[in-house]
């Protein structure tokens, strides 16, 4: 029988105008260290965005406590499950950003339209609209809306220059559908494509990760799986855990096929860049996995697990 889910995970983002930042900040350390939630929050003057976890109630307190905010009249916010801790600490941090995309552009005021769940799958099976897929290339490659199309960007900070240059090939009345994991990438995606010019932009309110929640799997347009940034690595539908795991070497998602691959050895190396690392970082490797297991031998995490995860959030 299967071990019932122990920690909630929430994952959380407004785009709105914040101040006294660094008050919000320690308030929040504070809070979270005395109700044992770990994660990462990063507030900047457009807003926060953070992904947490913890007890339930914990997690409902921290919420309620960002909603006093006086900034704060709504919030984006999902949660999810996961047998284990996902995070070993709990970090705020204040940035230029909440998502990194290096453009002045004002979101809470130049987003697109919010698509529900439910009204997702008639818009994007139109044929007058453009379906983009607003992630990483590490992350479409497990999973995917059919007929998206897929800028194959590294970092969020590449995707500008991709909309720069569909600019230039697309009619700016053309109806443009964006999406991302949970929601706030594509948000942000949309108010840079309105800067440029393109009249009707939509983007699916809460993300796949909603999506994936509150659609049956019979009448799902996804395919595949949702990557996420924390240890769970991949979500399917129902928000159940997916079969990838991590390749600590190059970060990308490995699934069972890939595991049983010769250039895979955990921890050191998969199919993906066993031909591009030197026998330096090899043997750091196998050093480092050492590390792991006796740490685990011994009951104890290895920070260092934390340290080397895709940083760009949903």
């Amino acid at each position: 029988m299967r071990e019932q889910p122990f920690f909630t995970v929430a994952a959380l983002y407004r785009f709105t105008y914040l101040g006294d930042l660094d008050s919000k900040k320690s308030r929040l350390e504070f809070l979270c260290e005395k109700m044992q939630i770990r994660g990462t929050i990063l507030l900047a003057d457009e807003g926060i965005n953070g992904t947490i976890a913890g007890n339930l109630s914990a997690i409902k307190d921290i919420v309620a406590h960002i909603k006093t905010w006086d900034e704060i009249d709504q919030i984006e916010l999902k949660f999810s499950t996961s047998q284990k801790m996902n995070f070993n600490r709990m970090k705020v941090k204040i940035k230029k950003e909440i998502v990194t995309m290096g453009q002045e552009i004002n979101v809470a005021k130049d987003s697109g339209q919010y698509v529900k769940p439910q009204d997702w799958n008639a818009l994007i099976s139109r044929d007058d609209v453009l379906l983009i897929d607003t992630r990483n290339q590490y992350e479409t490659r497990i999973g995917n809306f059919q007929k998206a199309i897929d800028p194959r960007t590294d970092n969020f900070q590449q995707f500008p220059k991709w909309a720069d240059d569909l600019k230039e090939e697309t009619d700016l009345n053309t109806k443009i559908a964006m999406y991302c994991t949970g929601g706030i990438r594509c948000e942000k995606a949309t108010a840079y494509m309105r800067q440029l010019g393109f009249q009707e932009i939509y983007h699916l309110q809460g993300g796949i990760l909603k999506y994936l929640e509150e659609i049956p799997e019979e009448e799902s347009l996804w395919q595949g799986e949702c990557f996420v940034f924390d240890d769970r690595v991949s979500l399917q539908h129902g928000l159940q855990e997916g079969e990838y795991a991590l390749c600590y070497a190059c970060q990308e998602p490995i699934s069972a096929e890939d595991r049983n691959s010769s250039k895979y050895e955990e921890g050191v190396s998969c199919g993906f860049c066993y031909e591009t690392i030197t026998d330096e970082q090899r043997n750091n490797f196998r050093e480092r996995q050492r590390q792991i297991y006796l740490a685990h031998s011994r009951g104890e995490n290895h920070l260092g697990m934390e340290a080397r995860r895709k940083q760009e959030k949903y």
